[in-house]
């Protein structure tokens, strides 16, 4: 299928819409650690000022070693353990990861995408989320305020490949009555850095 016939091919009627738009996008994370109530509030964890500094060096190379970590810290290794230990057992931090180039990967192309459903049933909505979490094209998805329910962040080879994507997986789920994407043009930011805010 040509990119023209990709185009026409992801273009659909009103009352099951399939919206191909195109604008330059800001792509902030690259979601790894999908957590499984992304809504709920949660109390802050009470941290000093030598926490903020070590969630801040971490979040810069979360490969540190502890003796490495508390040398910047002016702290010894068993101290700077028990602290890294506490704010990964209290989940402040979450993971450590590798951030990929997408591209470099072959994976040329990023979709915000929008979907909508045409009856609030939590029992829809539980299968999607479970499907949206199995499937590694999504890199992200939140449940949002607004005209949509979802918002997804899709990657893909190719538009060949995206839309087989949309094909197969997002037309397929029960409920959803539009599907509006979205693609980057540019990638004017990328990170998954969380501002640590001062005491």
């Amino acid at each position: 299928m040509t990119g023209k016939g990709v185009g026409n091919s992801l273009l659909r009627p009103p009352g099951n819409s399939f919206a191909f738009q195109r604008f330059v996008s800001y792509n902030f994370e690259k979601t790894v650690y999908r957590m499984p109530n992304m809504s709920k509030n949660r109390a802050s964890v009470e941290l000093d000022g030598v926490d903020r500094a070590m969630l801040r060096l971490l979040q810069e190379d979360g490969a540190l070693s502890n003796a490495t970590l508390g040398e910047k810290l002016s702290l010894s290794v068993t101290p700077c353990w028990r602290r890294r230990k506490r704010l990964e057992d209290e989940h402040v931090i979450t993971g450590y990861q590798a951030n990929l180039d997408r591209r470099a990967l072959g994976m040329n192309v990023f979709a915000f995408v929008q979907v909508t459903f045409n009856m609030h049933s939590g029992q829809d909505s539980d299968h999607f989320e479970d499907v949206m979490r199995r499937h590694d094209e999504v890199t992200s998805c939140h449940k949002i305020t607004g005209a949509a329910d979802y918002i997804l962040q899709v990657v893909a080879a190719d538009l060949d490949a995206y839309a087989e994507f949309v094909e197969r997986v997002l037309r397929k789920q029960a409920g959803v009555s539009s599907i509006q994407s979205s693609l980057a043009l540019r990638e004017v930011k990328f990170s998954s850095r969380v501002p640590v805010p001062d005491a």
